[in-house]
């Protein structure tokens, strides 16, 4: 079995869709199929059921991929350790986008750490007037993000999708309700990012709409100006609003899609390794800290 092959199949067992695998590995979907069909094959086992309801893993599947992602682990640790040996750099600056308390970024925090202890990670953390943490301006390697941004010249990986609602005033009339609708907010006050901010940005978390209410850069502007003026902005639903604040979920919003971004081409294996932790650390359940 390649390694190559292998990241094939953990990609479409993670995914458990070979469209978003596909995606995922930057290439179309028939030579992937191709690939995991001559796996199944080589090794005389079906690792995977499709259906019409997307792909599931057989038993023999699913002891695939633990093995597998053992075996790319250590392949990544190997090339990270002759890279270091031949004098390549052995520090990564991520960047992160306001929220370093997600349970998704500490899973990863502590599963790098035990594949490459000796890997000094450099922490950058920006305000929400740039979703690319400061990789377009070449001030980090690699971003943990939320999207939609001008993506050009990065490769972005989707790695959770979450619901968004209406941050409120617990005091607020439509607080009370059980879902809203962006119509239901048309006429209020929304906060705002600065001029200059990217504008893909800007029209998803000002709802697809040119809004009025007070600029904001940061988190904590956002909660206060909803506390203080009753001003209306949106937020994923599973972060706790705080005292005097609720969260009403959006019936007609798209989720926010937690990203992590790279420049497109770059061949460092401290990325690679990366983005394979991160994927499982940001899709397991809470409390398991794999």
């Amino acid at each position: 079995m390649e390694l190559r092959t292998l990241r094939y199949f953990v990609a479409v067992a993670e995914e458990l869709h070979f469209g978003r695998a596909a995606a995922r590995l930057h290439m179309s979907q028939p030579p992937l199929s191709r690939a995991i069909k001559r796996l199944e094959t080589e090794l005389g086992l079906t690792l995977l059921v499709r259906s019409s309801a997307g792909v599931a893993l057989t038993p023999a599947g699913t002891v695939l991929l633990d093995k597998a992602r053992a075996l790319l682990d250590q392949a990544d640790r190997a090339r990270v350790r002759v890279a270091a040996a031949a004098g390549a750099a052995t520090t990564l600056t991520v960047g992160f986008l306001g929220d370093t308390t997600d349970p998704g970024a500490t899973r990863l925090a502590r599963a790098h750490h035990r594949r490459h202890p000796h890997v000094e990670v450099r922490i950058r953390e920006t305000d929400l007037t740039d979703p690319t943490c400061g990789l377009h301006a070449g001030l980090v390697d690699i971003a943990l993000t939320r999207g939609p941004f001008d993506a050009t010249g990065l490769t972005v990986h989707e790695l959770r999708a979450d619901p968004v609602g209406a941050l409120l005033r617990s005091d607020d009339p439509l607080a009370r309700r059980d879902s809203l609708e962006l119509a239901d907010l048309a006429d209020r006050h929304w906060f705002r990012f600065p001029e200059g901010t990217d504008p893909l940005w800007q029209a998803y978390w000002n709802g697809g709409e040119r809004r009025r209410g007070p600029v904001v850069r940061a988190v904590q502007e956002c909660v206060q100006a909803v506390l203080w003026n009753g001003t209306v902005g949106l937020t994923p639903v599973g972060h706790a609003p705080g005292e005097g604040l609720t969260v009403v979920p959006l019936r007609d919003m798209p989720p926010s899609r937690v990203v992590v971004a790279w420049h497109e081409g770059d061949t460092n294996p401290l990325i690679r390794s990366f983005v394979r932790i991160a994927v499982p650390a940001y899709r397991a359940p809470d409390g398991d800290d794999r």
